[in-house]
């Protein structure tokens, strides 16, 4: 039998090529597909099960880190009402100081 250098499309399916035997006897030709090592060759459904398992971690992954991300914004937006809420009981405690000091003045200056 002799090897044609000849790929032939329809029997080739991914990276494995395909080429043509043709018997010196008969002018007849075989379509052979040249086999890849075991662990590379899979079916489709497989192959497709580990595309779709492999596209949900890498969900999974992004997912992960935007829900990080989302709970560090959170927590710095917390700590800025905690730090406003200081501010602001802060400026209350000084103006009812000032208020309460406002009215001695007052009462002071009625009698």
């Amino acid at each position: 039998m002799a090897v044609t250098g000849d790929e032939t499309e329809s029997a080739a399916t991914g990276d494995i090529p395909a080429y043509q035997l043709r018997s010196p006897n008969s002018g007849l030709a075989q379509s052979i597909v040249m086999a890849a090592s075991p662990g590379t060759m899979q079916s489709p459904s497989s192959q497709h099960a580990e595309e779709i398992t492999r596209k949900r971690e890498v969900r999974l992954m992004k997912n992960r880190e935007a829900a990080r991300e989302c709970r560090r914004k959170k927590k710095e937006y917390v700590k800025c009402l905690e730090n406003r809420v200081a501010v602001l009981e802060n400026q209350n405690k000084t103006l009812i100081e000032e208020l309460k000091a406002l009215k001695d003045i007052y009462c002071h200056k009625a009698e």
